[in-house]
């Protein structure tokens, strides 16, 4: 079963993600010049999302700082411990086979206990993590030499039921590979449906201060940005998410809150120079049993502004119709599959599902994911 959304969104000027040079990134589709925003950045505000409507505990961190963060939770379960908390989440984290050493970072991070690279946790395992450490503390354990049985307990503190966020996009341990996780979901390079053209601010400040008889800019410069409609498309493995969070209820509730953070969030790059806020100007979001599909063909040959029809407009049809022939072609059709547009939509859209708003969306979604999951146990 898998969890197919398509998203098209208009983006005024703007520089949302910038390649190494600072411009906006880009990529060659179908032989000509599209905006691009990478996976990495929209999965990142889609994390920053999750927190304003799932429960902190479901989620997770990450970081370079989870010897802090466990020792924190030491500190909270055992204030007498407080003293030895860095040493003994030191102790445990490395005994994961994460190295860790002092940060050589300026500020107050400097000589902090970090590990070497950003690893994914959990709020829940941070605290088992620190109840082990407690644990062997008490019953005279040398973390810095541990037993088979401790490597056992805190392997099993990385396993069974997942943080959402770590469910969805994965774990990674370079140097812990059996703690490592599959990520459930897989989230596509956003790509504009027109073709597009970098172009570049050329700007100046003025100085407040300055005397009256020193004319001229104090500092001048320029930023590259671009406009486009964009087309983004995530898909979610709902048997995996299952398989990770371990319950019917919680794999609905995570595939509905994915979808929502999907298609509500933006990444925040020269948001305070541009004001490029905006929000979907249509949804399609299908369930099917097959295989996920991505309707990206459909904007192979770049859509052309058109007098008295908007670009987006123009992509709603051309999506529907490519997401309905590939289903006509391959017969796959999905078992449940919706829709909702700014300006209404048309037949190509009906013809793909259910029209719906976005709240109805979200709660149909879960709705269809629990009684699916619910007819697999029984059959």
């Amino acid at each position: 079963m898998y969890l197919d959304i398509n998203v098209l969104q208009v983006v005024p000027p703007s520089n949302i993600n910038r390649d190494d040079t600072g411009s906006p990134k880009t990529a060659v589709y179908g032989g000509y010049q599209r905006a691009r925003v990478s996976s990495q950045a929209w999965k990142h505000a889609m994390r920053e999302n999750f927190s304003h409507f799932v429960d902190a505990e479901n989620l997770g961190y990450r970081t370079k700082h989870a010897v802090g963060l466990i020792g924190e939770s030491i500190k909270a379960q055992r204030p007498d411990l407080s003293d030895s908390a860095e040493r003994l989440a030191m102790g445990v984290l490395s005994t994961t086979g994460v190295k860790v050493g002092e940060s050589k970072r300026a500020g107050s991070d400097k000589g902090s206990q970090v590990s070497q690279y950003l690893i994914f946790i959990g709020r829940r395992e941070i605290d088992k993590l620190a109840r082990i450490a407690i644990d062997a503390h008490e019953a005279g354990e040398d973390l810095s030499k541990p037993s088979k049985d401790l490597k056992k307990k805190v392997s099993s503190a990385f396993h069974g039921q997942q943080a959402l966020d770590i469910a969805l996009f994965g774990r990674m341990l370079a140097d812990a590979p059996d703690l490592n996780t599959d990520a459930s979901a897989q989230v596509a390079h956003a790509i504009s449906v027109n073709k597009v053209s970098q172009e570049y601010d050329y700007f100046t400040a003025v100085d407040d201060c300055v005397s009256s008889d020193n004319a001229g800019a104090a500092m001048l410069d320029t930023l590259g940005y671009n406009s486009s409609t964009l087309y983004r498309y995530a898909t979610v493995n709902v048997a995996s998410l299952r398989e990770q969070l371990g319950d019917d209820a919680a794999t609905a509730e995570g595939a509905r809150a994915f979808v929502r953070a999907f298609v509500e969030s933006m990444p925040t790059g020269k948001q305070n120079t541009f004001a490029n806020r905006t929000l979907p100007s249509a949804v399609l979001v299908a369930l099917r049993e097959e295989q996920p599909i991505n309707g990206v063909g459909a904007f192979e040959s770049p859509v052309a502004p058109k007098e008295g029809e908007s670009i987006s407009s123009q992509a709603e049809g051309l999506l529907a119709k490519q997401l309905n022939r590939m289903a006509d072609m391959y017969g796959q059709r999905p078992a449940k599959a919706w829709w909702c547009a700014v300006d209404g939509g048309d037949e190509a859209l009906e013809e793909f599902g259910q029209q719906v708003d976005c709240p109805q969306l979200y709660d149909a979604v879960k709705e269809a994911v629990l009684g699916l999951l619910s007819e697999g146990e029984e059959a």
